[in-house]
């Protein structure tokens, strides 16, 4: 008979060591189910293999995983299959054949599930270490070597202990990630993170779920490292299943890491893979305030693929994920709103008419006009995502018409157009770019352009303060080339010494890959437009324009011809002029 756990002096280890012959023993002689013990007796020579490893270390029962948790775990198995080999000794199972086979397959497979936690402690070197006894985290000054070694702990209870084994394992686990982010490549480099995926799923614990989605997501958005780590093992199915059926906590806390993850668009692709817009949505609707913002970010990060955007546009009724979009901008919280908007804007721009059309017809454009005026003064970021979402949406002939429009100076577009302006002279990189491509491309009123003619000097800086970005040159040209298109824009420029100046300097072939020569050509053909009369003219060759167009011509840079001839007119007149003016001059 089997020493009984309960009534034994002896340690797990030693009832182990008894009762292990004994089962190789019985194994041989079984008169039912002889195929099964027969794949039994080779676990069973397997963890006789592993037990002669074991005591050959340094107080091996001193590490309490083997102590506490595997060798009474084992014990009781083994305990279950003698008892089985007694009743497969019999002619006949009292309790019947398919139950005893039951009885025996779960036996075999907690085995198994033994044995590789075995090979796993004895892999990992900890069982010679006298103080794997001891949890606690290093301290600042810890070496490199004491680092890996509680990581590799920690990993090993993660795979082996209890639910409160895992509990403290991942408290730990995440004191050691919060304490330095450059613990999080020794984490991932050292540690099993396929384990700590494994344990996302719904057969754990949800506060082991909980605390395994914030190391995850502490992982993710830590270093590219590990953020590319997380995602080969495997990481975003599970957090995607997380985010939809978790608790609040596990579903914020997914959402955290799906968008670091994400946030690689080598990563965001599989997003759709997975069957994941969904969940996104989903969670952009139902989530608390954190996980919507997470959740929007994420979409803002997948909507740039065909893929993904096929699958917004086929959730719900086809506008499901615009609506949640949309109602995000109005009601949610900062984060939310801007992830929103940058989503919307990419949907606008990437996904046709059809995804414009959409976002106007649920009202996204005064959202997004709304938020505009509010984060104007205070939060840039936010409003640049809104601007860019809004010039996306201009592509669409009705919101041009819309924006453009400004027949009194109480409609929105008129406030927006005089906050475009502003934008030009006072935003961010970002915002200048997006604000001048609106002025330039809105078909703006002539006296709406002259409200926004403040705003020239700062297109000019903008074109020649950008010589490594064609774009931002062309898009800043084009800008106050329309608001050139003004007369009285064109006189007040042209008084301005100090443009006139700096426009006549980038003509200059001296000043050779300050700016682009064609856009200053188009600046003075601008300013020679429509009649302006002989004060542009006059003042633009006292500036010394003509002089540099003259050296622009013989180098044949395209447009500099007609500028020219545009300030100085037709030579053979010119001359014709000036002798009438001698005569007179001598007749009088």
């Amino acid at each position: 008979m089997p020493p009984s756990a309960a009534a034994s002096s002896s340690s797990p280890l030693e009832d182990i060591t008894h009762l292990l012959p004994l089962l190789l023993l019985s194994c041989l002689t079984v008169k039912s189910f002889q195929g099964r013990w027969h794949q039994l007796r080779s676990k069973l020579i397997h963890l006789s293999s592993s037990l002669s490893s074991l005591t050959t270390t340094p107080s091996p029962t001193q590490n309490p995983l083997l102590h506490h948790h595997l060798l009474p775990s084992l014990l009781r198995t083994l305990t279950t299959l003698h008892s089985l080999s007694d009743i497969c000794h019999l002619p006949s199972p009292p309790a019947g054949k398919l139950l005893t086979q039951s009885d025996l397959d779960i036996a075999s497979s907690s085995l198994s599930l033994h044995l590789q936690d075995l090979d796993l402690l004895l892999k990992s070197g900890l069982l010679s270490i006298s103080n794997a006894i001891v949890l606690s985290n290093p301290g600042p000054g810890s070496s490199k070597e004491d680092l890996e070694f509680f990581v590799k702990d920690l990993f090993a209870r993660l795979q082996i202990g209890g639910p409160e084994f895992k509990k403290e394992s991942l408290d730990r686990l995440l004191e050691l990630l919060y304490e330095d982010e450059k613990n999080s490549v020794i984490v991932a480099r050292e540690g099993n993170v396929e384990c700590l995926i494994h344990l996302l799923d719904c057969g754990n614990h949800s506060l082991v779920r909980e605390q395994a989605a914030e190391a995850v997501a502490i992982l993710s958005s830590a270093s590219e490292f590990s953020r590319r780590l997380v995602f080969e093992e495997g990481a975003l199915g599970p957090l995607l299943r997380l985010l939809e059926s978790g608790s609040p906590v596990a579903r914020q806390r997914a959402g955290a890491a799906v968008e670091a993850i994400t946030s690689d668009p080598e990563n965001a692709w599989a997003v759709s893979a997975y069957g994941g817009v969904s969940a996104l949505v989903e969670a952009c609707r139902t989530g608390s305030p954190a996980a919507r913002a997470h959740a929007a970010g994420s979409l803002a990060n997948v909507a740039c693929f065909e893929d993904a955007r096929r699958a917004m546009a086929e959730e719900g009724d086809g506008g499901a994920t615009v609506s949640v979009l949309v109602e995000l901008i109005g009601s949610g919280a900062v984060a939310a709103r801007v992830s929103a908007a940058r989503c919307l804007g990419i949907l606008a721009s990437e996904g046709g008419e059809d995804f414009r059309c959409a976002i106007l017809s649920r009202g996204g454009l005064g959202r997004l006009l709304q938020l505009l005026k509010e984060a104007a003064t205070t939060d840039l970021e936010t409003a640049e995502h809104a601007l860019l979402a809004i010039h996306s949406l201009s592509a669409s002939p009705s919101v041009s018409r819309t924006l453009s429009s400004s027949s009194s100076s109480s409609s929105p577009s008129h406030a927006f157009l005089l906050q475009v302006a502003e934008f030009v002279k006072l935003g961010n990189p970002g915002c200048q770019r997006v604000s001048a491509s609106l002025i330039g491309n809105l078909c703006l009123a002539d006296e709406m352009k002259r409200e926004m003619s403040s705003c020239m000097p700062y297109l000019l800086k903008m074109l020649e303060s950008a010589p490594k970005s064609v774009q931002i040159q062309e898009v800043s040209t084009r800008a106050l080339v329309s608001l050139l298109s003004v007369k009285a824009n064109r006189r007040d420029f042209v008084r301005d010494e100090k443009s006139l100046s700096r426009v006549v300097q980038m003509l200059d072939p001296k000043n050779e890959g300050v700016v682009c020569k064609k856009f200053p050509i188009l600046v003075v053909m601008a300013l020679m437009a429509g009649g302006s009369g002989g004060g542009c003219r006059k003042r633009l060759a006292a500036a010394g324009a003509p002089q540099h167009l003259q050296r622009l011509v013989d180098l044949e840079v395209a447009g500099a011809k007609k500028a020219l001839q545009r300030i100085v007119g037709n030579p053979i007149k010119n001359i014709f002029v000036r002798k009438l003016e001698r005569v007179n001059h001598i007749i009088t």
